[in-house]
Order: C-alpha cells, then structure tokens, then sequence
C-alpha cells in the first residue's frame, strides 16, 4: 500500500550542547543545593524546558532585584552583563553561569575589540537576552546593527576603527548581508576570528533546506520567543516552502496537512527532542507515512558544567 504521505526529519534538530549544559547546571544545583533556587531569565527559550524545571523548584525571574540577598541563582545560557555579574557580588548570591561558552566566546571579543578602542557594531535583535548581555559588555562603544538598512546609516566616531560581532542564534545570509553593507561603508572593518553564529544554528539551518526544498509544508517545533526556532521559520518560508512555528504536537492545526504530501519536521536548538517525536508519532497516527531522517551533520560536541558542579551527580 502507497503511502499517504512522507515525513522528513531534520538532522541535527532540538537540543545543542550549549542548552544540554545549562539545564544539566539547573539540575545539579536544584538537586545539591537548598532551595529556593533562583534562574535569572529563562534558562533557554522554551516553554516546555522552564515549566519543567519550575514544577521540581526553579524560580524563574527577571531581574536580579527579585531575588534575596544571599541567595542562589544560575545565569541563563544567554549570557549577563558585567553589571549584572556585579550586582549579584554585591549581594553576596552565590552564582552558578549557564552562559553558553559560544555566548561566553562573543563577550570575549566584545572586550578586546573595546580594548583596542573599537567602534563595535553588534548584529543581533533588540531585547532579545543575549543581545542585552552582549551590549552591556561595552555599552559607551557598542552599536546595535539589526538590519541592512541600519548598516547603511549607522554612524561611529571614527571610520577606521570599527569591529563587528553577530549574535550566535542568526541567519547566515541574513547576516552576510549586513556585514557587506557594513565593509562597504567601512573598508577597516574588523570582524571575529571566527564566525559568531553558533556551529547549532548553522547545522539546524543547513537540515532545515535540506527538508524545505522537498517538503510542501515544514513544521518547526520551538518556542516563539527562540530566536534560532525563528530563523528555521523564516529560511523555509523564503525558499518558498509553507512553514509554521509550533509548540508542541498539539499545536497543529488540522487545516495545514490538507494536500501536504510531504511534512518536514525539524526543532530549535532549545527545544527537547522528545517534543519532536510526539509531532512524528501523530503523523502517523493519521495514516500509511514513510518517515525519513535527512542528516546534514553529526554533533559531539559537549560542554562541560562549571567546576564546583563536575564532582555533583544529579540523581
């Protein structure tokens, strides 16, 4: 019997290494430490991820300023500032940074493009977690550069000292427009050492074409507030290809599947893999499908969890 329809798979899709580590670092300090434990943010931006880790005791929070003077509390994988690492010293808390080593890595290059007195113009969203992080490394020398039109008219002190970084989470070629608009205006233009935009992104990025270029409809499983679950959106939807953003499996709405032969499944670097396979299990629950793994790349990488937490088991 032919099937009804085929389901594409993304490979890689959900969880990175830089997600893995910080909920691995929630985990061992809501197991080892007394409670309550504070999270500064969203640990990662998913719904799913931070409603778990509230229901066995995180407190999820804003700002630092809701947190008790001596208390505990973890730094999202999105990074914090340097005044934010302040505040938390001044208040005696006892800290543990979740901040993804990639995240960790820009803000490196922040401090040393602003040691060399650097104009530095950072391409990334505004009020997104890590673009507030990044900016307050350097915020007297650093410009927020969102789209080709703010490189074209973005204005700096002096032309021929002036840098740029990227957020980890964007699209390359979103990207890569910015960046020639910007060296067209600057020819001194300095950039990272190596690409900013995170090895996660590029892999989920490079599977999500792979499946979009066959697929008549792809289904995206994330949160609306990750930025990397966004772009997956917007690439497939720029190749042409009827794309949605979903939750989870019960987001679906029946109306979409109506004439879609083949379904591309793919998820954002923070959302769990698990969710990914309720999607494909309801696909086929709905009838005969053929489902298919489409794998651009193998991931090993891992990050290891801070040192005071290494010697920790989460039972």
């Amino acid at each position: 019997m032919a099937p009804d329809r085929t389901v594409l798979v993304a490979a890689p899709r959900a969880f990175c290494a830089g997600v893995e580590r910080a909920i691995d670092i929630v985990e061992r300090v809501l197991a080892t430490h007394p409670h309550p434990v504070y999270v500064r943010k969203q640990i990662v931006h998913n719904a799913h991820v931070v409603a778990d880790l509230s229901a066995r005791g995180a407190i999820f929070v804003e700002d630092l300023d809701e947190v008790p003077a001596g208390a505990t509390v973890v730094f999202s994988a999105h990074g914090v500032s340097p005044a934010v690492r302040a505040e938390a010293d001044r208040r005696d808390m006892t800290v543990f940074d979740a901040t993804c080593p990639l995240v960790a890595k820009v803000h490196t290059e922040v401090q040393r493009f602003a040691a060399r007195g650097d104009t530095i113009l950072f391409i990334g969203e505004a009020g997104h977690d890590e673009t507030e992080a990044t900016l307050g490394e350097a915020p007297e020398q650093t410009m927020l550069v969102q789209t080709v039109d703010d490189a074209r008219t973005v204005q700096v002190p002096d032309p021929t000292r002036v840098a740029y970084l990227t957020q980890t989470t964007l699209a390359h070629d979103e990207t890569a427009e910015i960046i020639a608009a910007l060296s067209r205006r600057f020819p001194a233009l300095r950039g990272p050492g190596s690409d900013d935009i995170c090895y996660a992104s590029t892999n989920r990025q490079a599977a999500l074409r792979e499946i979009a270029e066959t697929s008549d409809l792809v289904l995206v499983v994330g949160s609306i507030n990750s930025a990397n679950t966004a772009r997956l959106v917007d690439i497939a939807r720029r190749m042409g290809t009827t794309a949605h953003l979903i939750e989870d499996v019960g987001a679906i709405d029946e109306r979409w599947l109506i004439g879609a032969m083949t379904i591309g499944v793919t998820a954002g670097a923070s959302a769990p893999p698990a969710l990914v396979d309720e999607v494909i299990d309801n696909l086929r629950r709905r009838g005969n499908v053929v489902v298919r793994e489409v794998v651009v790349a193998r991931e090993t990488l891992t990050f290891d969890v801070p040192a005071g937490l290494r010697r920790l088991s989460v039972s």
